[in-house]
C-alpha cells in the first residue's frame, strides 16, 4: 500500500516531516510522497529519514491553478518527481508562487477585519510560517473563538462561495502542467470530485481536455472519494490514456476524518508512474 498524497506543517498540514515519516512506517506504508503546496521543504528535511529508515518516498508538490472556462475555478494540480529533483528554474518558480501566497493572505487578513473577526498576517504566519495558507487563518478563527470548527470558519468566510474569500494570483492548469514536466514531473488532477460537476458527461469533457493540456495521470483515488467515483476515474484513466495516482490527503489534525493510508491505494500505481515518467 502506499500514499500519493500527503502535507507537513512546512505547508498546511499539522505533522512535521519526522513525525509523518514515523506514521507511514507504523501503518506499514510501502512508499510515500510528501506534496506539500507550492513547497518541497518538507520533502528535504524527511528525505534524509526516510532513506535512514529504508521507506520509498516521493519528492511531490501540489500546485493550485485556475481554469477560465466556464470561471475562475481553482483546480489542484500533483506534481511527482520520481527519478531526479526538480530543476532550479521550477524552485525559483515556486518562490514567485509563495510570494503571491503572501500577498493573498495580507488581502485576506484585511477582509476578515472588515467583517469583525480581528486576525492578523503576523498570527497567520506564526501558524503556518512562510506557507500560511487558509487552513491557518481557520485555526486562528477557531482558537478565538469566531467558529467552533475548521469547516465552519471555510463554509461561513473563506470557502471560494464564502463572503470572506480573497482570490489569489495562480497559474492556469496548463501552465502548471507545463512547468512541472519541463522540471521532470509526472502531473495528476488532484481529488477530481471537486470539479464539482453533477453532470458527468461533463466532467468527463473537462479532464479529457486536460489531458491535451498534457496532463498524464488522475488520482482516482483518494479519501473524498466513492467507490463510485474511483471507478468512474479509473474508467477515464483508461478512456483518455492517463495513468492512476491516490493518496489521502492527510493534513493532519487539520483534517481529522483523514487518515494516512486511508485511501487503500495499491503500490502497482508508483511503477506505472515511474513508467510514465521514462515515455514522457
Amino acid at each position: 500500500m502506499i500514499d500519493l498524497h500527503s502535507h507537513t506543517t512546512e505547508s498546511d498540514g499539522t505533522y512535521t516531516p519526522a513525525e509523518l515519516i514515523d506514521t507511514a512506517l507504523e501503518i506499514g506504508l510501502d512508499a510515500l510522497a510528501i506534496t506539500d503546496h507550492d513547497t518541497l521543504a518538507g520533502y528535504r528535511i524527511a528525505a534524509p529519514l526516510a532513506q535512514a529508515t529504508g521507506l520509498r518516498l516521493i519528492c511531490g508538490i501540489e500546485l493550485s491553478t485556475k481554469i477560465y472556462e466556464p470561471s475562475r475555478k481553482t483546480v489542484h494540480l500533483l506534481g511527482y518527481f520520481c527519478s531526479d529533483p526538480p530543476t532550479a528554474a521550477f524552485e525559483e518558480w515556486l518562490g514567485a508562487m509563495q510570494a503571491a501566497r503572501r500577498d493573498r493572505n495580507i488581502r485576506l487578513a484585511a477582509k476578515l477585519r472588515s467583517m469583525g473577526v480581528d486576525v492578523t498576517i503576523e498570527e497567520v504566519e506564526a501558524l503556518g510560517r512562510s506557507l500560511a495558507g487558509r487552513p491557518h487563518f481557520a485555526r486562528l478563527m477557531v482558537q478565538k473563538g469566531y467558529v467552533p470548527n475548521s469547516t465552519e470558519a471555510f463554509r461561513l468566510y473563506l470557502d471560494e462561495s464564502a463572503p470572506g474569500y480573497v482570490d489569489r494570483e495562480e497559474p492556469t492548469l496548463a501552465e502548471g502542467i507545463r512547468r512541472i514536466k519541463d522540471a521532470g514531473g509526472v502531473t495528476s488532477l488532484a481529488h477530481p470530485i471537486r470539479l464539482g460537476k453533477r453532470d458527468l458527461a461533463e466532467e468527463e469533457d473537462l479532464i479529457a481536455g486536460f489531458v491535451r493540456d498534457g496532463l498524464d495521470a488522475i488520482e482516482a483515488y483518494h479519501s473524498d472519494h466513492e467507490v463510485a467515483d474511483v471507478q468512474r476515474y479509473l474508467s477515464y484513466a483508461g478512456k483518455h490514456g492517463m495513468r492512476v495516482t491516490g493518496g489521502s490527503d492527510f493534513h493532519g489534525a487539520n483534517k481529522p476524518s483523514v487518515q494516512l493510508g486511508q485511501a487503500n491505494v495499491p503500490t502497482s500505481l508508483l511503477d506505472q508512474l515511474l513508467h510514465q515518467r521514462q515515455r514522457s
